[in-house]
């Protein structure tokens, strides 16, 4: 099954102490209803009074969204334990891309970090990898609910993971062989094709190779990292997986590498690098059109706006967009009341199902945007674990 399960602790807490909002999520929601209806065309635009934004310019004004995502992340990483006898490798690689090295893995009568035992040689259901001429390369089962359902996903999350992703030189054994994940990416270099969906390859050159980085694939064709951003840019969003999510978030990674690495502006950007800058800038702006009045985004992502009345399909969606504003946005805009409001819909999402099992890449692409977020926020730079206080008792699945 997709689902991971919530501890009998957990459930009893949540309904113990309810799912109430925050008194702050109000004053968020006025806020943001002012500078809707004043950039809309609603209603003249107000000026002279008080910024909208000003209430969360101080550094500690959103200390309690902070703490309340602590917990929700502490929470679910300990009270929905995941298990290699009931999970698979889809749903143990997307609890690793939310915590990294953090995951614990309930496997073979002990407990330890899912990555350990899935890099270590350990066996998983869906955790296929076959030794290549470069390195390891995935073995793609689409439509399966356990193993890898695009090309290099579990390399774009590995590289993704957590507070910052894997070094590339972290060891992969496959077979009885000792690999490293950069060899997967050279793999995974020399296997790309024109036409092919290379979300997550992006994802992994973001992290792990320099922006003017190029190869010759094995097929004898020349590529750059600059090629494989065109071609994601131009490929249609609506189409590809989760509303074209991933497809941004890949964009998003990818430009902000080549930003820092040349310290150019946008107005300096060419070919790919503009061409990504700016299908990121219009889909942020759809994203935000199409927010729903309680905070949470559109369930048909950017094909049109709509609410759903299944909780997970909202926690889906608002996840899966969330994680591209906080990874794509400057860190000066995170701050931003329809961005904080964004946040504290996807916490108050997460205290509701608390007691509900739930679909891990609903789960953990919600946890991870919310950790991405957190991280250029509420750390105001650094990297602070999260905090082992908060709620979230150690416990098998039900």
């Amino acid at each position: 099954m997709c689902y991971v399960h919530s501890s009998p602790a957990v459930r009893r807490a949540a309904r113990a102490h309810g799912t109430a909002p925050a008194p702050w999520v109000a004053g968020v929601a006025v806020a943001w209803l002012g500078g809707l209806l004043a950039v809309g065309g609603c209603a003249p635009a107000v000026t002279g009074g008080p910024d909208p934004a000003a209430e969360f310019a101080a550094p500690d004004a959103l200390d309690p969204l902070c703490r309340r995502i602590d917990a929700a992340l502490a929470r679910a990483r300990d009270g929905r334990r995941l298990d290699a006898s009931v999970q698979g490798a889809w749903q143990v690689v997307h609890g690793i891309l939310a915590y990294g090295a953090e995951l614990p893995l309930t496997h073979d009568g002990t407990v330890s970090p899912a990555v350990d035992h899935l890099l270590g040689g350990g066996g998983l259901r869906g955790w296929v990898l076959r030794p290549g001429e470069q390195g390891p390369r995935a073995v793609v089962e689409e439509g399966s609910t356990t193993g890898q359902g695009h090309p290099d996903q579990w390399l774009g999350y590995l590289a993704q993971a957590g507070r910052g992703g894997f070094p590339a030189d972290t060891p992969l054994v496959v077979g009885g062989r000792r690999f490293t994940l950069a060899s997967m990416l050279a793999q995974a270099q020399a296997d790309i094709r024109p036409g092919q969906e290379a979300t997550w390859t992006l994802m992994a050159l973001a992290a792990w190779a320099p922006p003017d980085t190029s190869w010759t694939a094995a097929d004898g064709s020349r590529w750059t990292t600059e090629r494989v951003v065109t071609m994601e840019a131009e490929a249609d969003l609506l189409a590809a997986a989760c509303g074209g999510m991933h497809r941004l978030y890949g964009l998003a990674v990818a430009l902000d590498a080549h930003r820092t690495a040349t310290r150019h502006g946008d107005d300096a950007l060419a070919g790919g690098w503009a061409l990504a800058r700016d299908r990121l800038a219009t889909a942020l702006e759809v994203i935000q059109t199409y927010q729903q009045p309680d905070g949470s985004f559109s369930v048909h992502h950017l094909a049109r706006p709509g609410r759903s009345a299944d909780v997970t399909a909202t926690l889906s969606a608002t996840g899966h967009a969330f994680e591209v504003v906080a990874r794509a946005l400057p860190r000066e805009r995170l701050r931003e009341p329809w961005v904080v409001r964004a946040a504290g819909r996807l916490v108050g999402l997460l205290d509701e199902t608390a007691d509900l099992d739930l679909e891990c890449g609903a789960l953990y692409h919600a946890l991870h945007g919310l950790l991405v977020w957190r991280e250029r926020v509420c750390s105001r730079g650094g990297r602070t674990p999260i905090d082992p206080a908060a709620p979230g008792p150690a416990a098998a699945n039900d």
